[in-house]
């Protein structure tokens, strides 16, 4: 270690840094290239099938999801369908609007495993709204 040594210590450190598995993605963007929904927070979709995924332990539930293809770039996502008996006011080739879930670091949240989506519009119509009875399902 030399007097003038700092140089070449920061040097080593910059260089050392990308082998270090997060400084990699975050320098690279990875997690934005990898997102099937981009910078955006929603994306619209077609329902291409409903189906039943098995809750993580200690739970035993089946959640309801549909397999959601984006229009923006035909990539295929699965989405969660909440609220109560919601299923039932989305069919197959809807159109749909997701979102994230929210779970931490971009991972599904929750007892719902691979799930990171969840769907909040069909047919320009509110989910919430249509469950709770406010409003009708519209044609398309």
């Amino acid at each position: 270690m030399g007097l003038m040594n700092a140089y070449k210590l920061m040097k080593n450190r910059k260089k050392d840094r990308w082998s270090q598995k997060a400084y990699n993605a975050r320098m690279k963007n990875l997690k934005i290239k990898s997102d099937p929904l981009g910078r955006a927070a929603q994306a619209k979709g077609i329902v291409i099938e409903k189906f039943q995924k098995e809750a993580a332990q200690p739970n035993s539930a089946m959640r309801k999801c549909a397999k959601v293809q984006l229009v923006r770039n035909g990539i295929q996502v699965g989405a969660f369908i909440p609220g109560n008996l919601a299923q039932k006011f989305i069919d197959e080739h809807d159109e749909v609007v997701i979102e994230r879930i929210g779970g931490k670091q971009g991972r599904a949240k929750g007892d719902i495993r691979g799930i990171r989506f969840q769907i909040i519009k069909v047919n320009d119509q509110p989910l919430h709204r249509l469950v709770s009875g406010k409003i009708e399902k519209g044609r398309r």
